[in-house]
């Protein structure tokens, strides 16, 4: 029988806030129940934003809260190497390209395009997709402008991957996305077109990274929070090219404030560390998230 894995999976990039709280006492809850095992990893990918002390404040709010994680901890900046193996499987596949086109340069492409009467697809996060202009370059010109030193990002070739894929993605949903979708859930990453893979300073997006990680981790139950729910179609794509086992998804409920948004450090949400400052015990922090842990 195969012991469950679960995760939690915080950027230390900011402190911890009341959402962080409910998917990690939610992970945390479900292993317990499952008598699995509960894993911790810390997303530092971004070593620009991310930070030790903030990633000591992450130890100290879980602690706290009476979580407990196996160690080591999993540092993506401590894996590279991991994530430049799985770039360079998409590159030798020919299922990614190089992407020099600048923000300004996209949304002037765009509007050219919009100018002409001509209405320019969108993906689920209403995000205009990425124009073919680099899709199309040749590989001459890549190489050319690569070894000039251009900036420039790796982006997979949706329907070049699609293709390679094929059409039976789908994967297994316990939890709901935002029409309440459980159940087999088809995947249509399709939907999202050339997103980022890796830029040429770092060897993974988000996308990329998660699926590496929950892989060699052996999660075999990814519960995260429904504003991820639309993106996994994209993940299933990469595990798919990559030969990556497939867990289980649970897309749970967001904590959001008052007026109806998600939290979110950026916004500077009350962090849990605030909160315990001001006098609240952790039975506190799961009443407020919905839990009712005792």
């Amino acid at each position: 029988m195969t012991v469950p894995v679960l995760r939690f999976a915080p950027s230390s990039n900011g402190p911890l806030h009341l959402g962080h709280a409910y998917s990690a006492l939610l992970n945390f809850s479900m292993a317990q129940a499952e008598e699995g095992r509960f894993l911790l990893r810390i997303e530092d990918i971004d070593i620009a934003r991310c930070s030790r002390y903030l990633e000591e404040g992450i130890y100290r709010d879980l602690s706290w809260l009476g979580i407990e994680w196996e160690e080591p901890v999993r540092r993506q900046s401590e894996h590279f190497d991991d994530y430049a193996e799985a770039l360079q499987n998409l590159i030798d596949a020919e299922i990614v390209y190089p992407s020099f086109m600048t923000r300004g340069e996209v949304r002037a492409y765009i509007s050219d395009c919009e100018a002409k009467g001509v209405p320019w697809p969108r993906d689920p996060e209403d995000a205009p997709l990425f124009p073919p202009v680099d899709r199309q370059r040749s590989t001459a010109e890549r190489r050319r402008r690569m070894a000039e030193g251009e900036p420039f990002a790796w982006r997979i070739d949706m329907a070049a991957a699609c293709s390679h894929a094929g059409r039976n993605l789908a994967w297994e949903e316990s939890g709901s996305g935002s029409k309440g979708e459980t159940g087999l859930v088809i995947a249509q990453p399709e939907l999202w077109g050339d997103v980022v893979i890796a830029r040429r300073d770092l060897p993974a997006s988000y996308h990329l990274a998660v699926v590496v990680d929950d892989a060699l981790q052996g999660i075999t139950h990814v519960v995260r929070g429904r504003d991820l729910f639309q993106v996994t179609a994209v993940h299933r794509l990469l595990q798919e090219l990559l030969g990556l086992p497939v867990p289980r998804y649970h897309h749970h409920a967001l904590i959001l404030d008052a007026s109806g948004r998600k939290l979110s450090k950026s916004q500077g949400d009350t962090s849990i560390a605030a909160l315990r400052a001001a006098g609240a015990e952790p039975r506190d922090i799961a009443r407020m998230v919905g839990l009712g842990i005792p």
